[in-house]
């Protein structure tokens, strides 16, 4: 595994090069949010709102109109708090093509409460025509201009920026889950920044013998991936979720509402945020206060299986990219 910088602000001036309908907005946050180097290369598609992240929100929606693809980036709690009204009236509402990149998503900031975007998944969820993508990796944060802009409506994107790494090969498909391993013990579904923690420990796990069948979700809304369906349907033990976010709203009840709803008599344990805001903090530091680590997961799956697995942090290595693509590769066959 490799980490990359600034991955979207250079992907981003490449990709919109033969787009001149895509136009860039921003909210005093420009290099924060990755988007100097558009706002140099193409000044003419570049409006700078200052923070006045509602006005923008507005703005975004009369472009729209006037057929412009707007791409707004603030840091996301910027988004959803101060402008969701302007998001659902001005954007979802009439249904437009706007694409809305919200950074420093979860616990990614050691800014704290007033800068973690920690239930923005689950408000935002709610909102009808709004289409939810998380990226996980530097090849998603690459791929999803391309999934975002083949939606006709309104796209939030939880979106990763500075040093990411690259664990992924194949572009981000609409609505898929990424298949990291295979197994019939029990389900684990990660998001975001959850999947490389999660990939720490599961080679360790299959060598306990836990048979575990990884899915790594990049698509929140729609929730409609048969994949996940069938893997929790054979699940011996139980369902895992993992996500940078509230435990409430996010990928752990889409997970829940799911499985009510079809059917299924299966345990679900559910590592995120419990019902509190974080405080401030490295990513590291965070992640283990607030029990949403690797040593988390670990501790989750022998309560569900109901045996010690006698594993430590020194046991946990880093992913391979070249291992999870394999099997990547054998399932879309």
């Amino acid at each position: 595994m490799r980490l990359e910088a600034r991955v979207h602000e250079k992907n981003l001036v490449k990709w919109a090069a033969d787009k001149p309908e895509v136009i860039v907005f921003s909210a005093d946050l420009t290099n924060s949010t990755e988007i100097g180097l558009f706002k140099e290369t193409y000044p003419d598609r570049f409006y700078s709102f200052g923070m006045t992240e509602q006005n923008m929100m507005s703005a975004a929606g009369g472009m729209a109109r006037e057929g412009f693809t707007p791409f707004v980036h603030t840091f996301a709690v910027f988004m959803y708090r101060r402008a969701l009204d302007q998001i659902e009236m001005s954007i979802a509402y009439p249904n437009l093509k706007v694409r809305i990149f919200g950074f420093l998503p979860g616990i990614t900031t050691p800014g704290g409460a007033s800068h973690q975007a920690i239930n923005d998944i689950g408000i935002l969820r709610t909102v009808p025509n709004m289409t939810i993508l998380e990226t996980g990796d530097a090849t998603e944060v690459e791929s999803v201009l391309d999934v975002a802009q083949s939606i006709d409506g309104p796209v939030y994107v939880r979106q990763l920026r500075g040093q990411i790494p690259r664990l992924f090969k194949e572009p981000m498909k609409l609505g898929k889950s990424r298949v990291l391993s295979k197994g019939d013990d029990l389900v684990l579904l990660t998001s975001g920044i959850m999947t490389e923690e999660a990939l720490k420990v599961i080679p360790v796990l299959k060598k306990r013998g836990v048979s575990i069948e990884h899915l790594h979700i990049s698509t929140h809304k729609p929730f409609t991936d048969d994949n996940i369906l069938n893997a929790i349907e054979k699940a011996r033990y139980g369902v895992i979720t993992m996500e940078n976010h509230t435990v409430i709203g996010g990928l752990g009840s889409s997970v829940s509402e799911l499985m009510s709803e079809k059917g299924l008599g299966k345990r679900l344990v559910r590592i995120g945020l419990k019902d509190t805001y974080a405080h401030g903090g490295s990513k590291e530091y965070l992640m283990k206060y607030y029990e949403i680590d690797a040593m988390s997961l670990v501790k989750s799956i022998e309560d569900l299986i109901g045996q010690k697995l006698n594993i430590t942090e020194q046991d946990f290595i880093e992913p391979q990219i070249d291992e999870i693509e394999q099997l990547v590769k054998s399932e879309d066959l």
